[in-house]
């Protein structure tokens, strides 16, 4: 089978686009051929045909008015999306199905004019909640929010929800208006992937109603060598810091408690979190910047469990599953997906999203029983090989992928070597 994966960051910036990386490379260990296709970056590894590839838009650095509006009209309806995945399928020929992943905003969904052209089979894994929420977050001023409900977008400009800019946020519940309800350009992907139920429940309560199927992430545990006891008397949150994360709400919690806190990770908020660790006088939280593959495992190896403070609706996230890999148990908040990833008790804890009070007693509780933490990690490692392995993942993945292009499934068979 040809595969075209989509998404709009191809190097391992966020869970987007390390969820297609890792697609990509399990699709080919299955021997598919496999083509990436999205944005240019610097970071971006040696693609064939990046030629063909957007340039680059970075939405956080335009300035200048022309630049603005052109880069407003390019999530709207990107003509260089169209005519250059137009390039790419004269050159390398035509997938048999097309598997999106991230692409709003830089890409835009012009490009599924192109694939209804040349009638190739769509099928979209949803990273956020863009499909119903015109911030994508289910989240705004500071509470969850689902007020976008039935298509009902223009309350995003009304309450200013993209980052409390009344610009972007019109910009936003145009967007929304635009595809969703004149073009109904989305209508063209045959399913919707929502990697929780969360996801799948939430949407077809705010009225989505497309196609949907539920194939959680998966993890490769077997490049995950687990450690069940800790080296040191530290916890660990790992991921980008910003005020959704619950960084700030962790260090409330944890300040001046008999542990090291370590917070890895970059982003805009880790000024504001270091002056509130001044402001406090908290001498037990360190930061320890940006890190990944075996830097970062190391680190969460040597912890006793690792935080996940989010108080935005969280999707899937892989931070849990890493962590449940290397043995981990996880410390997180009962909001979105998370709850089904910690079994309470079992593979980890939970506590009310924001409630800085109820995870501090929880923190406490999980440093005084060492010995059930060291269990939950234990148990943590079976759940995530049990229910989020490769070859799972995989089975699942070709059910959908028949059924967009009107195949019977084939039949599941060990990788090639």
């Amino acid at each position: 089978m040809k595969v075209l994966l989509i998404n709009k960051f191809l190097y391992p910036k966020g869970g987007d686009a390390i969820c297609t990386l890792a697609t990509g490379a399990l699709l080919r260990r299955y021997g598919h051929a496999v083509t990436f296709w999205g944005m240019k970056h610097p970071l971006n590894p040696a693609y064939p045909h990046q030629d063909t590839f957007i340039d680059n838009m970075d939405l956080n650095t335009a300035s200048g008015g022309l630049k603005q509006l052109d880069i407003a009209g390019k999530i709207l309806y990107s003509f260089e999306a169209k005519e250059k995945l137009e390039a790419l399928l004269r050159r390398d020929g035509r997938p048999d199905i097309v598997h999106l992943n991230n692409f709003a905003h830089q890409i835009s969904p012009s490009i599924l004019h192109v694939l209804k052209k040349h009638k190739i089979p769509a099928v979209m894994t949803m990273h956020d909640f863009k499909m119903v929420c015109a911030p994508h977050s289910l989240f705004s001023k500071g509470k969850v929010c689902t007020k976008c409900a039935g298509g009902h977008y223009y309350h995003c400009f009304q309450e200013q929800c993209v980052k409390t800019s009344r610009a972007k946020s019109l910009l936003s519940t145009v967007e929304m208006y635009l595809h969703h309800r004149l073009m109904h350009i989305y209508d063209y992907i045959h399913t919707f992937i929502a990697p929780s139920l969360f996801m799948k429940q939430a949407l077809e309560g705010m009225g989505f109603r497309g196609k949907m199927a539920h194939i959680p992430n998966f993890i490769d545990f077997t490049q995950f060598e687990p450690r069940f006891d800790a080296v040191e008397r530290s916890i660990v949150f790992f991921g980008r810091l910003s005020k959704e994360k619950g960084a700030a709400t962790l260090i409330e919690a944890a300040g001046g408690l008999d542990v090291q806190v370590k917070i890895i990770g970059d982003g805009g908020q880790k000024p504001e979190l270091e002056a509130l660790i001044r402001q406090k006088g908290i001498n037990n939280v360190s930061f320890l910047g940006y890190l990944s593959g075996d830097v970062l495992r190391h680190e969460i190896k040597n912890s006793l469990f690792v935080m996940v403070p989010s108080e935005v609706p969280e999707n899937n996230p892989l931070s849990v599953l890493e962590a449940f890999a290397l043995g981990k148990p996880v410390l997180g908040a009962r909001i979105g997906g998370i709850p089904e990833l910690i079994q309470e008790g079992e593979t980890g804890m939970t506590f009310q999203a924001g409630n800085a009070l109820d995870m501090r007693q929880k923190i406490l509780q999980m440093l005084g029983d060492t010995p059930s933490v060291t269990r939950m990690g234990q148990n943590a490692r079976r759940f995530v090989e049990d229910n989020f392995s490769a070859e799972t993942y995989y089975a699942k993945l070709q059910a959908v992928y028949a059924q967009a292009m009107g195949t019977p499934p084939a039949s599941s068979h060990g990788a090639n070597s």
